[in-house]
């Protein structure tokens, strides 16, 4: 595209007098879809940790927490002071403001719950639940593509875009660069690691490290939210969020490898 033309995507799909689908809806329908068939794939292949017929119920609770988590988490890192004058914008969700970090939270926590309740395996549900996100990610920067959200910087490349409400800049178009590293790419490695990796939690590990280094690598064509610009040394929020990931990561794979190594039985020759 000529950096010329301005980018426009209609983002309602079809009205129907006060009603409105959009595409980003939609786009998060066929991501619950995706990660359904996953987490039943994944199922099938490892036979449990529950039974099939509890994977609707698995990716309720994930939905769930992903919602919820989302929201709270756009509140507490993204715009706390604005939220805590006017709580009642909290609920106000039809605003916009979700954070992935928060919905990752989420996620874990209502996981944690439904391991509880179901008295299965937590780290193996959670590796089913991390090979389920990539996709679902994928579908997501493309619904904020198309809402023209969350773009980029300022560039001068011949693919920059021009997006309405950010000026008569060209700018990087890094929802589709998200959309690549977080979906497909992060996909292909987790999908061939899942049968080489044999320590339950490893692929959530992997899942943190790999994610939280696409997304800080991405960030830097990303333009920072305006309410909070950059954070500390020229870094957005979304950056220091995604260390943090990074660390977790780190700290859960060393954990699960020493904990591996210390029930390991001793060989006598």
């Amino acid at each position: 595209m000529n950096s010329s033309e301005h980018l426009f995507f209609d983002p309602v799909i079809l009205k129907l007098g006060p009603l409105e689908f959009r595409w980003y809806g939609l786009m998060y329908l066929v991501a619950f879809g995706v990660a359904y068939l996953i987490i039943k794939k994944e199922l099938i292949r490892k036979n449990g940790p529950i039974p099939v017929e509890a994977a609707g119920d698995l990716l309720f609770y994930l939905i769930l927490g992903l919602l919820l988590g989302a929201r709270i988490g756009y509140v507490l890192f993204y715009n706390l002071p604005v939220y805590l004058e006017q709580p009642k914008e909290i609920f106000a969700v039809w605003h916009g403001g979700m954070s992935f970090h928060g919905g990752l939270i989420g996620m874990i926590m209502f996981g944690l719950i439904f391991s509880i309740r179901c008295k299965a395996p937590f780290w193996e549900l959670a590796d089913i639940g991390a090979l389920a996100a990539p996709m679902g990610l994928m579908l997501g920067r493309i619904g904020n593509f198309i809402n023209g959200e969350l773009f980029g910087r300022p560039t001068n490349l011949p693919w920059g875009m021009i997006f309405p409400g950010a000026g008569d800049v060209p700018r990087h178009p890094s929802q589709i660069y998200e959309a690549i590293l977080e979906g497909p790419i992060l996909f292909l490695i987790l999908w061939i690691l899942r049968t080489r990796v044999k320590r339950p939690g490893s692929i959530l590990a992997i899942f943190l490290m790999i994610y939280g280094l696409f997304r800080f690598i991405a960030e830097f064509f990303r333009e920072p939210d305006p309410q909070l610009g950059f954070i500390f040394s020229g870094l957005t929020m979304g950056q220091i969020l995604c260390l943090v990931m990074i660390g977790s990561g780190v700290a859960l794979f060393t954990h699960l490898n020493v904990r591996s190594r210390t029930n390991a039985p001793s060989i006598s020759t």
